[in-house]
């Protein structure tokens, strides 16, 4: 068995899972690529990958992230190419994808779903789709990530696990194909499996809610961002949005923009 995963705290916790219940045992994958941002026109192709790859470029230079990048630790063409080479070599291998209610799993879930479909019958769902769990203090919640939930819970979990039909293999492709055709720059999660996509900035108008006339730290900001508004995303896109308002003459800046704790930010005198 094969865990898919497509962030990096469900592995761990994934892992833990798998120690309470010998029966979940198998390697974890996380498919590492946030695909609920950024270009996806012709994505599958060598031209799409480079585009891509060039975008991911721009927005992480200078920002904490960018080493990691250069290093190629995101590669998720080559994981899948070894992923297809194991269930050919091994006809007994099956794949459990996990994903939750957010746009980064569905996302992901998308654009890994259409280069199964020669397993049909071996790639197992698990969608965890408003359902409830019980949190570290006996409390019911409807987790929106995989590592929000408690290892043990994972056993009711894993009750979920169904094949993924002839046709969600027919329909997902196709949706995703729609979207990636859209060649817009942000995915939302509207409900269940439902994407809507939206033009680059669309961050930018609530990032501007929390910058103040005076002098602010961009990590104070963003914290602010992260707490109150109702779609969120990861610090590098936000990070290169908010140098992007920088350039177009929208905010100041001020200090060094690759340390979140020296980079500060105003509104326009």
């Amino acid at each position: 068995m094969i865990h898919i995963v497509f962030q990096k705290s469900d592995i761990d916790t994934l892992k833990k899972a798998i120690e309470l219940d010998e029966t979940l045992g198998g390697e974890v994958i996380q498919i590492k690529d946030d695909y609920a941002v950024g270009p996806l026109l012709n994505i599958y192709a060598e031209e799409g990958i480079k585009a891509r790859k060039h975008w991911w470029a721009v927005v992480l230079e200078g920002s904490f992230y960018e080493e990691s990048f250069k290093n190629d630790e995101v590669n998720d063409p080559k994981t899948v190419a070894e992923l297809l080479e194991r269930l050919q070599n091994d006809p007994t291998e099956i794949i459990w994808i996990w994903a939750a209610q957010n746009k980064h799993d569905v996302s992901g879930y998308y654009w890994l779903i259409s280069q199964l479909k020669e397993f049909q019958g071996r790639v197992f769902i698990l969608y965890l789709n408003n359902l409830p769990f019980i949190n570290e203090k006996g409390h019911i919640f409807y987790p929106t990530n995989i590592f929000e939930i408690q290892p043990k819970e994972f056993l009711k979990a894993k009750k979920l696990a169904r094949p993924i039909t002839l046709s969600e293999f027919e329909v997902d492709p196709d949706e995703w194909t729609k979207l990636c055709n859209e060649n817009k720059g942000v995915r939302i999660l509207e409900g269940g499996k439902k994407l809507v996509q939206y033009d680059y900035d669309y961050y930018d108008d609530e990032l501007m809610k929390f910058i103040t006339a005076d002098w602010q730290k961009v990590n104070k900001l963003l914290n602010s961002f992260y707490s109150k508004a109702k779609n969120t995303t990861g610090d590098a896109y936000l990070l290169w949005r908010l140098k992007q308002m920088v350039t177009g003459g929208k905010i100041d800046a001020q200090g060094e923009q690759t340390n979140l704790k020296d980079f500060e930010v105003k509104t326009k005198i």
